[in-house]
Order: C-alpha cells, then sequence, then structure tokens
C-alpha cells in the first residue's frame, strides 16, 4: 500500500463542507501561475525585482534572446496582469504590475532555496 494514502476512507463531511463553501473561482491564480511556470518569464519577473524596469532591449540581453522573443515573453506576463509597459520615445519599458508579484517572485525564490537545503539534510 502507498505510504502517502489513508489506509481507510472516512471524510470529515464538516470540514469538506468548510472548504468548499469558502473556495473562490481559482481559474484566474491558475492562470498566473502558469505565465511563472515558463524558466524564461519567470527569469524576466525576477530581473523586474531587481530593476523596477527594464527596456525590451535590456530584458532580451538579460534571457540572451533576440528581442522578439523577449518581447513575446513580456507581452503574456502584461496580458496575464503581471507586468506593465510604458513606451519613452523609441523605446517600450516593462515593470511589474505591482508590488504583490514582486513579493510573490521573492517569497518563491526564499522557499525554492529552503526546499533545495532541505533535500540536502
Amino acid at each position: 500500500m502507498d505510504k502517502e494514502m489513508c489506509e481507510i476512507t472516512k471524510v470529515n463531511e464538516e470540514a469538506v463542507e468548510r472548504v468548499q463553501n469558502q473556495m473562490p473561482e481559482l481559474t484566474d491564480l491558475a492562470q498566473f501561475f502558469k505565465a511563472l511556470a515558463d524558466e524564461t518569464r519567470l527569469k524576466i519577473t525576477y530581473a523586474l525585482t531587481i530593476e523596477d524596469s527594464l527596456c525590451v532591449c535590456d530584458v532580451a540581453n538579460v534571457i540572451r534572446s533576440s528581442n522578439a522573443t523577449a518581447s513575446h515573453h513580456l507581452r503574456y506576463l502584461k496580458d496575464h496582469g503581471l507586468a506593465n509597459s510604458h513606451r519613452k520615445g523609441k523605446m517600450v519599458y516593462y515593470a511589474l504590475a505591482d508590488s504583490h508579484v514582486k513579493q510573490l517572485v521573492e517569497i518563491a525564490y526564499e522557499h525554492s532555496k529552503e526546499g533545495a537545503c532541505n533535500e540536502k539534510n
């Protein structure tokens, strides 16, 4: 028998009902995390936790890609509410949409570092 499964089935109906009654629609949240699940987009997002604003050319150099590839990923992040853009003359600059995005990326990074340390012990 699987060590990760209960050996018997006994449902706590009250707990299940409480959770079901408080469970919000999570489709948008799933899309948010899906946007960050791509390593290139995560690198871009992390870069924007270091610098408040980067132009498409800067991002392309950070991720070592073409401007077109960087622009595609930045547009995806913008379309999913993680980034904003503004034009300055002939340049387009991107920034994180708000402090929540920055905090989530920073917290996730810290958690991943702790997880790596815990696995070694």
